[in-house]
């Protein structure tokens, strides 16, 4: 992937304001794929009982990290939205451990863009969650 791509899926990941306000971090990025990750932050507990991690953050996490393998296809989108995302929860999220999204955009039609992403603590071995999704793939003109 060249530095001009990477450079404006970085900028497209940091101009979303619930990017920066829930602590994404983009770990990796290429050739329709990409790894971000979330640190634990008391204030997204949601069971103050378990210290848990309320699923809608992990489900933004989820959803910027495919917006993000769309954005740096090698196909090259000028933009995205999501159609929809399917996720499955497999068990909380490890009470102050990092949450990391990896995506991969894994086919692409004329206007749609299928991503698969998987979240994990530390504990990569065992998924916290998995989404299957759509997503908008606007080309650019005469693309």
């Amino acid at each position: 992937m060249d530095p001009a791509s990477k450079t404006f899926a970085r900028q497209f990941i940091e101009a979303l304001p619930h990017a920066a306000a829930l602590g994404f971090q983009l770990e990796d990025i290429g050739e329709g794929r990409a790894r971000i990750s979330m640190p634990y932050d008391p204030r997204l507990i949601g069971d103050p009982l378990t210290g848990v991690i309320a699923g809608g953050a992990v489900s933004a996490l989820m959803d910027t990290a495919s917006g993000a393998a769309v954005m740096c296809h090698p196909v090259g989108p000028v933009s995205t939205a999501t159609l929809d995302l399917r996720m499955d929860y497999m068990r909380p999220a490890t009470p102050g451990q990092r949450i990391t999204a990896a995506a991969e955009c894994y086919h692409v039609t004329r206007s749609v863009a299928f991503v698969r992403v998987t979240a994990t603590d530390e504990d990569a071995d065992r998924p916290v969650a998995t989404a299957t999704g759509a997503f908008t793939f606007d080309r650019e003109a005469g693309g």
